[in-house]
């Protein structure tokens, strides 16, 4: 057996519409399709593509199951890691939304690392070609 990549990961965010927002307008992802589950959610995606059930699920807290339970988590999150290039065009898009971001440069890795936060406070960590970092 062998793991190929990433399938999608999920959160669990009290404010589901902020959420959406950061993954969409800052993050870049589309809304997609989501089964009809018992409990609020969103479903991104990084293309058009469908079949492989999206990127990132937002999983919406604060409602019960149809069963009376809330959706259960499993537990603490440190960070989620994407690859990303344009960092001028990110660095941009973070500043006008007026969003904190920490940034560094790994010369040893060739990255140049940004960490944001999403609204359910889960870290996303974009790493940039190291160049990038030398540009802002």
């Amino acid at each position: 057996m062998s793991i190929s990549k990433l399938a999608h990961y999920s959160i669990r965010a009290t404010d589901l519409e902020a959420s959406r927002k950061f993954y969409t307008e800052v993050m870049g992802f589309r809304v997609g399709y989501r089964p009809n589950f018992p409990f609020p959610g969103v479903w991104l995606y990084q293309s058009e593509d469908e079949r492989e059930y999206g990127v990132v699920h937002i999983i919406g807290t604060g409602q019960e199951n149809a069963d009376g339970r809330e959706p259960a988590g499993t537990g603490d999150l440190d960070h989620i890691a994407f690859l990303a290039t344009d960092w001028p065009a990110m660095r941009a898009q973070l500043l006008s939304m007026q969003i904190r971001y920490d940034e560094r440069t790994v010369p040893t890795l060739g990255l140049h690392q940004v960490f944001v936060q999403d609204p359910a406070g889960v870290t996303i960590e974009l790493n940039y070609p190291a160049g990038e970092g030398e540009r802002t």
